[in-house]
């Protein structure tokens, strides 16, 4: 019981984290950058990138550091983690991905309660989820198996890269796109478009988990 508590409030930690280097790094970009999106965005994608590979690290050992339902339920489809966890995991993460935003609000002086205007919505946006959840989901699995110790980097990297060669700026994940409904700053999503971003997410998972079926990574090998 104390070792599922453990794991379930890394989760919860590690999101809330998250969400606060998201929606922090999007406020204090937009405040520095003088009006350039460019600049935001690449402050913005910076941060989560540096804030994720630091919290893989410091969770992983505890949680396995998913942080995201989608990768929490194809870890479990893969039997990397117990079924009957997959519930609390979920929670904990929608509920720390909700602490963070406030969280990030109450640092830079803001209302702790909004509802985002930020529009995201289209076939461009909902193919891009399904694009940056399946490239997370190959990128974990695929190092998880060839090289366990490059995760957190790989998982770091393709997030700030996706943030650039996705039309939706890379999102690729339930929790944070429902916590992101809660914000109406640089990182928001208006309530009406995050359904859709998470069919296409649960769809990416699911074209993942198919393909972790064929595809055959070689066996752990050292980094030297």
């Amino acid at each position: 019981m104390r070792a599922t508590l453990q794991r379930i409030t890394a989760e919860f930690l590690g999101t809330a984290f998250l969400l606060a280097a998201v929606v922090g790094s999007g406020i204090m970009g937009v405040s520095l950058s003088g009006g350039n999106v460019a600049i935001a965005l690449m402050a913005n994608a910076i941060a989560t990138g540096a804030a994720l590979t630091v919290l893989i690290v410091t969770f992983g050992p505890i949680s396995g550091a998913h942080f995201n339902p989608v990768v929490t339920i194809v870890d479990a489809v893969q039997g990397g983690i117990r079924w009957k966890l997959v519930p609390a995991y979920v929670v904990a993460q929608c509920a720390g991905a909700l602490v963070g935003v406030w969280s990030a609000h109450l640092m830079f002086g803001q209302a702790v309660w909004q509802t985002s205007v930020h529009i995201r919505s289209g076939p461009g946006q909902w193919f891009s989820e399904f694009v940056a959840t399946l490239g997370l989901l190959v990128a974990i699995w695929g190092c998880s198996r060839s090289r366990p110790d490059a995760v957190p980097w790989a998982v770091g990297l393709y997030i700030t890269a996706a943030y650039w060669f996705t039309a939706s700026t890379s999102f690729a994940n339930p929790a944070v796109t429902l916590a992101r409904c809660f914000t109406s700053t640089f990182a928001g999503i208006r309530p009406a478009d995050a359904p859709g971003f998470v069919a296409a997410q649960f769809a990416g998972a699911l074209a993942a988990a198919t393909l972790f079926r064929w595809l055959k990574w070689p066996a752990a090998r050292s980094a030297f």
